[in-house]
Protein backbone atom coordinates (compact mmCIF):
# COMPACT_ATOMS: atom_id res chain seq x y z
CA UNK A 1 0.00 0.00 0.00
CA UNK A 2 1.30 3.29 -1.22
CA UNK A 3 0.95 6.36 1.45
CA UNK A 4 1.55 9.73 -0.10
CA UNK A 5 4.27 11.78 1.96
CA UNK A 6 1.84 14.83 2.47
CA UNK A 7 -0.57 12.30 4.27
CA UNK A 8 1.52 10.42 6.23
CA UNK A 9 3.59 14.07 7.66
CA UNK A 10 -0.15 15.17 9.12
CA UNK A 11 -0.99 11.56 10.53
CA UNK A 12 1.89 11.73 12.25
CA UNK A 13 1.58 15.75 13.57
CA UNK A 14 -1.92 14.83 14.51
CA UNK A 15 -0.74 11.78 16.72
CA UNK A 16 2.06 13.72 18.13
CA UNK A 17 0.16 16.59 19.33
CA UNK A 18 -2.70 14.33 20.41
CA UNK A 19 -0.36 12.24 22.74
CA UNK A 20 2.90 14.63 23.53
CA UNK A 21 0.94 17.72 23.61
CA UNK A 22 4.57 19.88 22.19
CA UNK A 23 4.32 23.50 21.07
CA UNK A 24 2.83 24.18 17.36
CA UNK A 25 5.79 25.65 16.63
CA UNK A 26 7.95 22.80 17.39
CA UNK A 27 5.10 20.56 15.43
CA UNK A 28 5.42 22.82 12.24
CA UNK A 29 9.18 22.80 12.42
CA UNK A 30 9.89 18.66 12.83
CA UNK A 31 7.61 18.14 10.11
CA UNK A 32 8.84 20.78 7.65
CA UNK A 33 12.33 19.47 8.05
CA UNK A 34 11.58 16.14 7.65
CA UNK A 35 9.65 17.11 4.06
CA UNK A 36 12.74 19.10 2.88
CA UNK A 37 15.23 16.22 3.93
CA UNK A 38 12.92 13.55 2.26
CA UNK A 39 13.60 15.61 -1.13
CA UNK A 40 17.03 16.38 -0.83
CA UNK A 41 20.24 14.61 -1.50
CA UNK A 42 20.25 12.89 1.40
CA UNK A 43 17.30 10.85 0.98
CA UNK A 44 19.03 7.56 0.08
CA UNK A 45 21.26 8.23 3.67
CA UNK A 46 18.25 8.52 5.36
CA UNK A 47 16.30 5.53 3.14
CA UNK A 48 19.39 2.99 3.90
CA UNK A 49 19.80 4.01 7.62
CA UNK A 50 15.67 3.78 8.42
CA UNK A 51 15.67 -0.18 7.21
Amino acid sequence: MQVPLWFALIVVGWLGVKLIRPPWWLVAVLLLSGYLLADSLLAPAIDTAVK
